[in-house]
């Protein structure tokens, strides 16, 4: 009986997940890896940004970007999440408060090659709603991923694209964004493989990420 009590919830917890992920947008997917294949081209830059398990995301993300994207004779992503400037996330939260912290950090730095990309269960979190406004202000492309009801975050003003994992249970949620991150990095170097070689050997990858992959 204790061992049957144990299951139900993992295997609920399970086909939640596996639900959610097979019901993934792949007409929105696509449009993200436009976006990441786009700042890749215009050797742009790309900030992530999140909270809580989000900022986690962000930061995997930015290193997958920067090293699981690396394709033979191509030039890197440069990607990096707002959220690992610990001293500057600290200095804007005391100084000038939460909200702002991640848009002050961008404002450094934001150009209109670049991309912002938020990560939000809610879709509602203030400090990356801020950043991504800021981004659009500066002409910047934006992308979010987001769950629950979309927030404030999948709107148009805000976000050029946005990924929609349609669940209130944050943790599910979450594992959907890790998916969808190593989706768009999957998709991202089989396009890369298509791109020319870059014109400067120095700045280009060795070799592949992950060699003999098809």
């Amino acid at each position: 009986m204790a061992q049957t009590s144990i299951s139900q919830p993992i295997e609920r917890y399970l086909a939640g997940v596996s639900a959610l992920v097979a019901g993934l947008p792949t007409d929105a997917i696509a449009a993200a890896t436009e976006l990441l294949l786009a700042v890749w081209r215009r050797r742009g830059r790309v900030y992530i940004c999140g909270n809580g398990g989000s900022a986690a995301i962000a930061s995997h993300f930015a290193g997958d970007l920067n090293k699981g994207a690396n394709i033979a004779s191509r030039h890197r992503f440069r990607a990096s999440a707002l959220v690992d400037n610990t001293p500057g996330l600290l200095a804007w939260s005391n100084d000038e408060g939460y909200a702002v912290a991640l848009a002050e950090q961008l404002r450094n730095f934001v150009e209109p090659d670049d991309l912002v990309i938020g990560i939000s269960g809610s879709g509602n979190s203030g400090n990356v709603v801020n950043a991504l406004a800021l981004a659009r202000q500066a002409g910047a492309a934006t992308l979010a991923l987001v769950g629950f009801d979309g927030g404030r975050l999948a709107q148009p003003e805000l976000s050029q694209v946005a990924i929609h994992v349609p669940s209130h249970d944050m943790e599910q949620v979450e594992d959907a964004f890790s998916v969808l991150c190593h989706c768009l990095l999957h998709t991202l170097r089989r396009q890369i493989r298509l791109e020319p070689p870059g014109d400067d050997p120095l700045l280009a990858s060795q070799q592949d990420a992950y060699p003999g992959e098809t």
